[in-house]
């Protein structure tokens, strides 16, 4: 489990936190678990999600299990500098559909003394880097790595295997469309959808 570091307001040093992993593995229910406890601390926090995430809610960051804390939707991560004013920490999720300019705003926040904690996947449903998952992950100071259960083999799962045939490279979907496997089993799985 990850321990937060000391957050100091008199010393306002900034950073940033990834956590990622594949679908189903936590990352959203670690993100807000880690928001609820910097508002324990009476820290200023803003939250933010891409505006194309509206699986379970338009405005609320809403986990697999049901957990949510209150965000606001943005269309563009600059957006995000311009509404993150006076704050102590800034949470966003879903980090990979954002353009490539959230990592200049993840490094300007950090900069300025906010403790910024993002999440997102790792890896696309064909386990290539996802948007700009890698370079956030290069500049942060700390990076969780989450892991679901494989639904094949019971292991642990690091990848998204789409399960419904569509070749989109950003398709929102739930346990309809994705399920959590080991590498082996996504590996196979990869094998049989090639070979029909």
């Amino acid at each position: 489990m990850f321990i937060e570091p000391s957050y100091q307001i008199t010393s306002k040093k900034g950073w940033i936190e990834v956590i990622c992993g594949s679908m189903f593995s936590g990352k959203t229910e670690e993100l807000i678990r880690r928001l609820k406890r910097a508002r324990i601390a009476n820290l200023r926090v803003e939250i933010f999600k891409p505006v194309t995430d509206t699986r379970y809610h338009k405005e609320d960051i809403v986990s697999h299990n049901d957990n949510s804390i209150k965000s606001t939707p943005v269309d563009s991560s600059l957006k995000i500098l311009l509404m993150a004013n006076e704050v102590d920490v800034v949470g966003i999720d879903e980090a990979q559909f954002f353009d490539a300019e959230i990592v200049y705003v993840c490094e300007t926040l950090a900069t300025q003394g906010v403790r910024v904690i993002v999440a997102g996947l790792d890896m696309d449903y064909l386990a290539k880097p996802f948007g700009p998952m890698p370079p956030l992950m290069s500049i942060a100071e700390f990076v969780t790595k989450v892991h679901a259960i494989c639904l094949v083999c019971g292991d642990h799962a690091n990848h998204s295997y789409r399960i419904i045939a569509d070749k989109s490279k950003i398709l929102l979907g739930e346990k309809e469309s994705y399920e959590p496997r080991c590498r082996k089993c996504f590996t196979e799985g990869m094998k049989k959808r090639n070979r029909v």
